[in-house]
């Protein structure tokens, strides 16, 4: 019975429409779950992936950059009690919603501590779309069955994965709205589309679906097409943004542009962090119940001297962070007892032209401007930081908003 479970019998590869498109420009490719993402796109004269790297997120932040973003998970919800249902899952309210909107939402375990994020869109006044990261996309849909199915059964709710019905496209950058309505059947107002916008649109007579949200901290777009027509509309974003100075980009570019910005993925929510962990506990709705509040108030995990999430700057001689490092106070020796936090993402930023790490630090923001020592012991890197916002980036959030 166990005969196949070896090999790719034991991984299996799951391949998204635009497979093709990345074999034709001999992208590397990285395991995301069981998909396969880009890691970036590289040219003819660039020796490094660094080089590449750059050279997307610059694209993005100078003109237009294009990324599948199709793995996320994506679970659509229908049903006069699908309201109750996201507002039960989630700690920020969801039946408030308007139609053609988008929310982002935090979803806890039972335990208190978070388990997911991502945005949800209101299509109807019975019709959600949740979409979930790439990694908990199963267990996400796990939930909502175990809530569905064991605590509340009289619920009139349905839910169903359309991950794969849907190839979607992130579309973001100072040229995203001119790369757009090269393209739409009608060209987009800017007045009738503000941030957290979602609707149907159609590309060269083809239903899709527009969501005007952003993980990049640029102006951004995400157009959700049928996963029929994924690849040849990836080819002609691809070609189109070129010719306005952009690029595709991968997962490398993707992460500088979400760390610069203060961002979370699973690099940051582990299993072991909270919403107060994060910044986020002003999310927590006091008007409803939801999973986890109970459990997420036991005063260890909202105690102030918790490691909570921060930014990091390199000052020293040493200008390179590393993640998985711990921190200390720049004179403490670097033994487990006098470790104050962890570094959780990092990533060179040719915007900022340093390193910019994100970590979690005892007391948090409260220890913005001090001086801390990171200390990598497995590599042998010292580097001598000062505390700072997680976000690095336009932290008013105008260019998102533009």
């Amino acid at each position: 019975m166990g005969s196949e479970g070896a090999g790719k019998g034991f991984a299996p590869e799951r391949f998204g429409s635009t497979h093709q498109v990345m074999l034709d420009r001999a992208t590397p490719l990285i395991e995301a779950g069981l998909w396969y993402r880009p890691s970036y796109f590289p040219i003819l004269g660039e020796k490094t992936w660094r080089q590449s790297c750059d050279r997307e997120v610059l694209a993005v932040r100078n003109h237009v950059g294009v990324c599948d973003v199709s793995t996320l998970g994506k679970i659509d919800i229908k049903g006069p009690d699908s309201s109750k249902l996201l507002d039960f899952v989630y700690i920020n309210n969801f039946s408030n919603l308007q139609v053609q909107r988008v929310r982002y939402g935090l979803m806890l375990r039972e335990d208190g501590f978070v388990m997911d994020d991502g945005t949800t869109a209101r299509l109807s006044d019975t019709h959600y779309l949740m979409t979930t990261t790439t990694a908990a996309a199963s267990q996400v849909m796990c939930h909502l069955d175990f809530v569905h199915q064991c605590l509340h059964p009289e619920w009139d709710v349905s839910f169903n994965s359309v991950t794969e019905h849907w190839t979607q496209f992130a579309i973001a950058g100072p040229k995203a709205s001119n790369l757009l309505n090269d393209l739409l059947d009608t060209p987009l107002l800017e007045r009738d589309w503000p941030f957290m916008k979602c609707a149907s649109v159609e590309v060269f007579g083809v239903d899709c679906r527009l969501f005007r949200i952003s993980f990049s901290g640029e102006l951004g777009y995400e157009l959700a097409v049928p996963s029929r027509y994924g690849e040849s509309l990836f080819r002609i974003l691809i070609s189109k943004a070129e010719e306005l100075g952009g690029s595709a980009y991968g997962m490398e570019a993707l992460n500088v542009l979400r760390i610069e910005k203060g961002f979370i993925t699973h690099a940051e929510i582990d299993g072991r962090v909270t919403a107060f962990d994060l910044g986020m506990e002003r999310l927590m709705s006091a008007k409803k119940d939801f999973i986890g509040k109970t459990a997420s108030q036991r005063p260890g995990l909202v105690d102030p001297k918790r490691p909570r999430l921060v930014g990091l700057k390199p000052v020293g001689s040493v200008k390179k962070l590393t993640a998985g490092s711990h921190l200390f106070n720049e004179k403490d020796p670097s033994q487990a007892n006098y470790c104050r936090g962890y570094v959780s993402s990092v990533a060179y930023s040719p915007n900022l032209e340093r390193f910019h790490g994100l970590a979690f630090l005892e007391e948090g923001i409260e220890s913005y401007g001090q001086i801390i020592r990171m200390v990598d012991h497995v590599r042998g890197i010292e580097a001598i930081c000062e505390v700072t916002s997680a976000i690095a980036f336009d932290p008013q959030g105008e260019r998102t908003r533009a």
